[in-house]
């Protein structure tokens, strides 16, 4: 391992893990206080179990009713946590196992003083330096205090940023969080208004295509009247000149028979038949305009300007 403390490290909190050590269906494991705060989080009902995202894979883990407390604790991790703070309080680094003072030796060396080591920290100036810059270097005027002294505020100060830095962490992954369940309800919304959508244009279709055939069975019904009338001008027509063809045709025999008697007895009544039908073949044709069909003429303008504006309802 190249940093225990990076392996036993939380990834919610970044501390050290905390008893007890929850394990995830993952294998990841958890601070059972970090595991519950991360639940509360993305369940804050808890009516009966939940779910919440492993931090570090994103595993969906589903907890039933006990919530955190259903999942199994890591013994292993919290007895090498144990290990490892005790070699701390032995003064010996649980990986090199150097003692700590010892490493003191490999501290960086004064770039002023290549034979020192930086041994004190400078308060003045806010910087490590060694003893030879305090006594004859350019810190000689400054205030000094041991590196340990500085050191032990300056890790609690880093601690602290740490802590904030893990806040702020889980503080953006819930709201990354939030985003995907956001994101899924856009989709979701989408999907509903493009169904919505077409479900009114169909019925627009429907709608047009039941009042074209309302409006296709007026013009056949018009059409059907029409030549109703002009079948039946037409056969009265026919009529007419058959009947003449027929009273010509007697008048010409008339006049070919001999007998100056028998022609004076009939011509006179066919003369009165003829003129009869030359009145009534006198019928009046279809009137002008019949033909046309402009009174079924559709004016769709209007309707497509509104068609043009269709939009969504603004609320």
């Amino acid at each position: 391992m190249e940093s225990l403390e990076k392996q036993l490290s939380c990834p919610i909190c970044l501390d050290m893990f905390t008893k007890p050590v929850v394990i995830l269906p993952c294998q990841h494991n958890l601070c059972r206080g970090c595991a519950g705060d991360l639940f509360e989080s993305q369940n804050p009902y808890r009516l009966s179990g939940g779910t919440f995202c492993c931090p570090t894979c994103r595993f969906k883990v589903v907890l039933d009713r006990h919530g955190v407390y259903g999942l199994q604790r890591n013994l292993l991790v919290e007895n090498i946590i144990d290990i490892y703070k005790q070699q701390l309080e032995k003064g010996v680094d649980p990986v090199e196992d150097m003692p700590l003072k010892d490493k003191d030796s490999e501290a960086p060396r004064c770039q002023e003083h290549e034979d020192e080591r930086i041994n004190i920290y400078c308060v003045t100036c806010a910087t490590p330096t060694c003893s030879m810059c305090k006594v004859f270097g350019q810190h000689r005027d400054c205030q000094v205090v041991p590196l340990l002294a500085v050191y032990d505020s300056q890790r609690g100060e880093v601690r602290a940023t740490i802590e904030l830095l893990a806040a702020a962490n889980s503080s953006v992954q819930v709201a990354m969080m939030q985003m995907e369940e956001t994101r899924c309800l856009v989709e979701e919304s989408s999907e509903l208004q493009r169904r919505r959508l077409g479900e009114s244009f169909d019925l627009l279709y429907a709608l047009l295509e039941e009042r074209k055939g309302e409006l296709l069975e007026r013009i056949d019904g018009m059409e059907r009247d029409k030549m109703a009338t002009l079948r039946v001008l037409a056969e009265r027509y026919r009529e007419q000149l058959q009947l003449s063809c027929q009273l010509q045709e007697k008048l010409q025999q008339s006049m070919e028979q001999s007998g100056t008697a028998h022609f004076l007895l009939t011509a006179k009544q066919l003369q009165q038949e003829a003129e009869q039908a030359v009145r009534a073949m006198n019928l009046q044709p279809p009137e002008p305009g019949y033909v046309s069909m402009e009174h079924l003429r559709v004016d769709t303008r209007k309707l497509e300007v509104q068609l043009q504006h269709i939009d969504f309802t603004q609320k």
